[in-house]
């Protein structure tokens, strides 16, 4: 028989479990640059087109797609959103206590 396997359980944030600075926007900025990418890979932009749809370098979009995110704000991630025609919505509301309730939720409607 081989001996059962130690694991810790997420708290829901790998950037919290791993003990980055500030991992709630670290969360919100690796899940906006997720679907910055995916909408990159669904309109089959280049990297080159997605640069100018976006307003910046292409090696800018390189990072971002890469995850390499120091250097976007939120705020920036939340423009390229908008330049990628989506509609951006922030929904502020009591803490509801929950045990598996985390500060910020990202939610994508496709």
């Amino acid at each position: 028989m081989t001996d059962p396997i130690e694991y810790d359980e997420s708290s829901g944030n790998v950037f919290a479990d791993l003990s980055v600075r500030q991992p709630e926007e670290a969360l919100l900025k690796a899940e906006l640059a997720m679907r910055i990418s995916e909408l990159i890979e669904n309109r089959e932009l280049s990297q080159e087109e997605a640069a100018r749809v976006l307003g910046v370098r292409q090696p800018h979009i390189s990072k971002l797609i890469r995850g390499q995110l120091r250097g976007f704000s939120i705020g920036r991630l939340l423009k390229f959103l908008v330049a990628l025609d989506q509609d951006v919505e922030l929904v502020i509301r009591p803490n509801r206590k929950t045990a598996d309730s985390r500060g910020v939720r990202v939610y994508s409607l496709k």
